[in-house]
């Protein structure tokens, strides 16, 4: 079993990495200008494609904020490590991987599959 206060620091850590993140890509998610006179139609097409796939990389950053946030408060439980679907172990391995991971590898594949 991962030691529950390791896991907690490497979430913790993880945490603060997205938060970096998304800070450094704020611009690149805001409004693209219409103005054609200033940007040709084309280098708007490419500056709505980035911002979409900004949005959608800020959108990611927010679902794995998520889990870690979920991970954390499973740590304060008590019940980190324990499978959300069938309460068994999740293994060291896998946990150490992911921290966040709140399924066995046997449940995450039938919830996937």
């Amino acid at each position: 079993m991962i030691d529950p206060e390791e896991a907690r620091q490497a979430l913790l850590a993880r945490k603060r990495e997205i938060a970096e993140l998304s800070g450094l890509t704020r611009d690149a998610r805001d409004v693209v200008a219409l103005d054609q006179q200033s940007v040709g139609r084309v280098s708007r097409m490419d500056a709505l494609q980035g911002q979409a796939m900004a949005q959608a990389s800020e959108r990611q950053r927010a679902a794995d904020l998520a889990r870690i946030d979920a991970a954390v408060h499973r740590i304060d439980s008590g019940t980190y490590g324990s499978c959300l679907s069938c309460d068994e172990d999740i293994s060291h391995g896998r946990l150490k991987a992911d921290p966040a991971a709140s399924l066995c590898i046997s449940c995450a594949a039938s919830a996937s599959g």
